[in-house]
C-alpha cells in the first residue's frame, strides 16, 4: 500500500515509544505465556479474509474504547499486529498512553505472519 507522507511521519514519530518484536519471538511468547494476548487491529474485512490463529480482533478504530473490557489488567502482555506494522505501532502507543505497560507491535504484521508460515485461520476453515 502506498502511504501518505504525513501518515508515515506520524508513525515514525510514535515508533520510538513502542517496543517492536519479531514474529518468532511473538510465537515463542504466546506458547510460553498463556496470559499473553495477540490482537489483530486490522479492519473487519481484513480480519474476515484471514488472521493469525491465536488472535482476537479489536480494530484500530475501536481499540481504545474496547480494550479495558477485553483485557482489564494493564500488565497483560499484548502483541498487536496489522497489515504491515504501521497501525499496530499507533495502537500500541495509544494503549501505553492509557496505562498498558506490556505492549508490543509485531514487526511485519499480517503479511510477515503469512510469509513466515505462522499459524493462520482462513475463511471457511474450522481449524488453522
Amino acid at each position: 500500500m502506498d502511504h501518505s507522507p504525513g501518515f508515515l511521519a506520524h508513525v515514525e514519530g510514535r515508533r520510538p515509544n513502542v517496543h517492536e518484536v519479531s514474529i518468532p519471538d511473538t510465537l515463542a511468547t504466546l506458547q510460553a505465556d498463556r496470559a499473553a494476548v495477540l490482537i489483530d487491529v486490522r479492519e473487519d474485512r481484513e480480519w474476515n479474509a484471514g488472521h493469525a490463529s491465536q488472535a482476537i480482533h479489536v480494530a484500530r478504530g475501536v481499540i481504545e474504547r474496547d480494550i479495558e473490557k477485553l483485557v482489564p489488567d494493564p500488565a497483560t502482555p499484548l502483541y498487536l499486529y496489522c497489515g504491515g506494522g504501521f497501525r499496530s505501532i499507533l495502537s500500541a502507543d495509544s494503549l501505553q498512553q492509557m496505562g498498558y505497560t506490556n505492549v508490543h507491535s509485531v514487526i511485519g504484521g499480517w503479511r510477515g505472519w503469512q510469509e513466515q508460515g505462522a499459524p493462520v485461520t482462513m475463511p471457511g476453515s474450522d481449524t488453522p
